[in-house]
């Protein structure tokens, strides 16, 4: 893990609390290079354009989801637990919605007043925290797929890659890798 500490207002469109972002390897290679130099001056044409660099993708980095958030409203909710509940259930939204008898209208505003996206976002991001939870666990990127409902496990790959940056295969060997280097320190 590198850590960087920017000047408080340099960096702009940074969420405003904690958060994962997704790094691509030129960053990844930027951060290492800046942690290697050390402290950044201005004055220094070559660090000022490798800050300027590292601060251009850090504003372009999108946030990784590390959770999902639950709506309030008693029917939106009792949607999202059928999906907790089964993650793999393809089940369309209407007949989720008849299930519990709310509109697909009235569920999609809920979504956006309550979460602040819509619904078919939100089952993504809970399939994608569901696959790190099953990875973690020691489950096979086939098996992870198939127990989220991916009748394709290139389409789950595809899927991770696009939301991680990287395959799960490589994700979790980077994580192992780094727990060694923690459990060594």
């Amino acid at each position: 893990m590198r850590t960087l500490y920017i000047r408080r207002g340099l960096v702009t469109g940074l969420p405003s609390e904690c958060a994962v972002l997704h790094v691509t390897p030129l960053l990844r290679e930027l951060i290492v290079e800046t942690v290697r130099i050390g402290q950044l001056r201005v004055r220094n044409h070559l660090e000022r354009a490798l800050r300027d660099l590292v601060v251009s993708h850090l504003e372009k980095a999108s946030p990784v989801p590390i959770f999902v958030t639950w709506p309030r409203e008693p029917r939106a909710l009792a949607v999202t637990q059928a999906v907790l509940n089964n993650p793999a259930q393809s089940q369309t939204l209407a007949t989720l919605c008849a299930e519990v008898g709310v509109s697909v209208r009235t569920l999609q505003r809920v979504f956006r007043r309550d979460m602040g996206t819509d619904f078919e976002s939100w089952r993504r991001q809970l399939r994608l925290t569901k696959a790190v939870e099953l990875l973690l666990a020691g489950c096979s990127v086939k098996q992870a797929a198939f127990a989220l409902g991916y009748r394709q496990c290139s389409t789950f790959v595809k899927m991770f890659r696009r939301t991680f940056g990287t395959t799960p295969k490589v994700w979790i060997l980077g994580l192992k890798k780094d727990e060694l280097i923690l459990h060594n320190d």
